[in-house]
């Protein structure tokens, strides 16, 4: 039976794009969350789902670190770096001047947020499920989404060039399954998420054990440990071959020297 992938819709979001990489014959599943692609998974309705985990311009999308880390079967097995251009679109002929409402999901709204503040401060943010999602509610020319540049919709036309905040814009997509049977058997990258014992120097001692084995950090992101004010757990990326006996090693003493430690998955 075809595989099949949940992502963030509807068709043509940015996810869409990553999934068709990611899982490029497998079936798409569109999802109204990122928990609901999730729950998909969970549930045995998919075989894969595709998550965004960091930004260039944004940081790391800390809601879908924390679907990544609380479930203990799910691992990250493939990675994605998709280049994100975020356009407005508008009915034809509408002007910056005319935009009233504008129409996007968060975290493009937040990486244009210069454009907005210099361009359309006039106009009132209306946050959706999806940047696709923002072209169904254009009724409208005092309406405006922000979508990506490979969208196209009868009656719209985009105003305008990229309107990022920056143009070198990056978002790092993971391919999660279900099961740690699904791991590579070799990797690049190693990806981990711990918890430090609550002592003087912990963080450090837990960074050393990466030092000792020669390990390059390529990532790092703190996120706070609920229902336990001052606790934090650590999401940590560093370059290795999942197959190398150095790596386990390295992976063992972390383990055996952190709290909560989990292996997110390998890529």
């Amino acid at each position: 039976m075809r595989e099949r992938v949940s992502y963030l819709g509807p068709e043509g979001s940015y996810s869409s794009l990553a999934a068709k990489m990611l899982a490029p014959k497998a079936e798409q599943v569109a999802c109204r969350s990122f928990y609901a692609a999730v729950e998909a998974l969970l549930a045995g309705e998919v075989g894969c789902a595709v998550l965004p985990v960091e930004n260039t311009l944004q940081g790391a999308v800390t809601q879908n670190l924390d679907l990544l880390y609380s479930h203990a079967d799910l691992y990250a097995v493939c990675e994605y770096v998709l280049k994100i251009e975020h356009r407005l679109i508008a009915k034809e002929g509408t002007q910056l001047s005319q935009v009233r409402r504008l129409y996007s999901h968060e975290q493009a709204i937040l990486q244009c947020g210069r454009f907005i503040s210099n361009y359309l401060p006039q106009a009132e943010i209306v946050y959706t499920d999806s940047t696709m999602q923002s072209v169904s509610r254009i009724r409208e020319a005092g309406d405006a989404g922000i979508v990506g540049s490979h969208v196209c919709a009868p009656g719209l036309a985009f105003v305008g060039e990229n309107i990022a905040d920056e143009p070198k814009n990056f978002t790092h997509f993971l391919l999660i399954k279900k099961g740690k049977e699904h791991l590579p058997a070799s990797s690049e990258y190693v990806y981990f998420a711990a918890t430090c014992p609550h002592e003087p120097g912990a963080l450090l001692k837990m960074l050393q054990i990466l030092s000792v084995y020669d390990l390059n950090m390529t990532k790092i992101e703190s996120r706070p440990i609920k229902n336990s004010p001052g606790e934090y757990c650590f999401f940590i990326e560093f370059k290795g071959d999942i197959a190398a006996k150095y790596v386990r090693f390295a992976l063992d003493r972390l383990s055996e020297y952190t709290k909560n430690f989990k292996l997110l998955g390998c890529y």
